[in-house]
């Protein structure tokens, strides 16, 4: 088949590589192209690929410029994976009768008009990473539940044993707790430090260390809010990591504090390089973590909570041991990378009218 994922993200994220992951295996066995807008991303693609402005929901010339890749490449489906790009490439689909899949990574309720539109109308079909979204969609009453199908994420795992290795880190503490994202409010890193202030506080403990990777908006907030804890020499901010699987590879739990999930790549990589997890009940995490199993699942927002997972973890390398084993076995068993592209094509040739 012949399929343009369209992404017009400004900055790189766990978007962007679902984005990556599924081109690159689709293109094993498919013509797959791609329209962005920033060479942070564009960069990343090894593919027949087009930059355009994507200026806006109704960017006009992005518009026909897209009309004219659809019909100069024969695409037989659009999968534009940002908000901004939806609208666009519904138009588009109608324009060249083209059937358009949204990928949807994170549960958002739908409230407005215009939506409908967007996810319904100019929809043949939506992706999404976790069963949790599936219901949140239904609960608008316009969507059918045959238009959408849960796909969970596939992981590369044969590239993240090789860049896991690419440049060794050193471990950054004893027992090193980590975080991944855009230093964003919804992230949560403001519920994490003060959650790692309270455990530091009331057990004393003095191996532990919080490694926050990413960059973002509220960055100086985060960092300012970890001196004022008494956190300076305790939280290290990484910045931004091209590769952060050497990161992950040497951390010993990894945390989820946001306030909205789909099910995170990011979480996902981490299960699988050896870090118990610790998340919020976000989007579908659920549907990974089994509480007390293989994680631990609490609330956003409830530091006494968090505070306590962490300690647990941290003072018991048995517990984070059991943790660990299971929650790679749990990842090696539901996220292939090889089930994901093969439902991912089926889904469009279903759409396509090709079964």
């Amino acid at each position: 088949m012949k399929l343009l994922f369209v992404n017009s993200a400004r900055e790189w994220g766990g978007t962007e590589k679902w984005t990556r992951m599924a081109a690159r295996k689709l293109s094993e066995k498919h013509e797959v192209s791609l329209v962005y807008r920033k060479a942070v991303v564009g960069e990343n693609f090894d593919l027949p690929k087009f930059r355009l402005p994507c200026f806006s929901h109704v960017d006009l010339f992005t518009l026909f410029r897209m009309v004219s890749i659809i019909r100069q490449l024969g695409i037989e489906v659009i999968i534009p994976t940002k908000r901004k790009d939806y609208l666009l490439g519904g138009l588009a689909g109608r324009m060249t009768g083209t059937p358009m899949i949204v990928r949807l990574g994170a549960d958002r309720k739908l409230r407005w008009p215009w939506q409908r539109f967007m996810y319904h109308t100019l929809s043949s079909g939506i992706i999404v990473n976790a069963g949790k979204i599936k219901k949140t969609l239904l609960e608008t009453g316009y969507i059918p539940e045959a238009k959408i199908r849960v796909i969970y994420n596939g992981l590369d795992t044969a590239e993240l044993d090789r860049r896991r290795s690419e440049q060794p880190v050193a471990k950054p503490f004893p027992v090193t707790i980590t975080g991944l994202g855009r230093l964003t409010w919804n992230k949560g890193y403001d519920f994490l430090i003060r959650s790692f202030a309270r455990f530091v506080e009331e057990s004393g403990n003095c191996n532990a260390g919080l490694v926050i990777i990413g960059d973002g908006a509220q960055k100086e907030e985060f960092a300012k809010l970890a001196v004022e804890l008494g956190l300076r020499e305790r939280v290290l901010f990484a910045g931004f990591q091209k590769n952060p699987y050497p990161w992950l590879a040497v951390s010993d739990i990894f945390a989820v504090t946001s306030t909205n999930e789909g099910l995170p790549n990011a979480l996902l990589e981490a299960m699988y390089l050896g870090n118990a997890p610790i998340s919020t009940r976000a989007g579908g995490v659920d549907e990974v973590i089994e509480d007390g199993l293989n994680g631990y699942l609490l609330d956003y927002g409830d530091e006494e909570a968090l505070a306590k997972a962490l300690q647990s973890l941290v003072e018991s390398p048995e517990r984070r041991a059991e943790f660990t084993k299971n929650a790679r076995e749990r990842i090696i068993d539901q996220f292939s990378l090889d089930r994901m592209s093969s439902e991912i094509a089926g889904f469009c040739r279903d759409v396509a009218g090709k079964a």
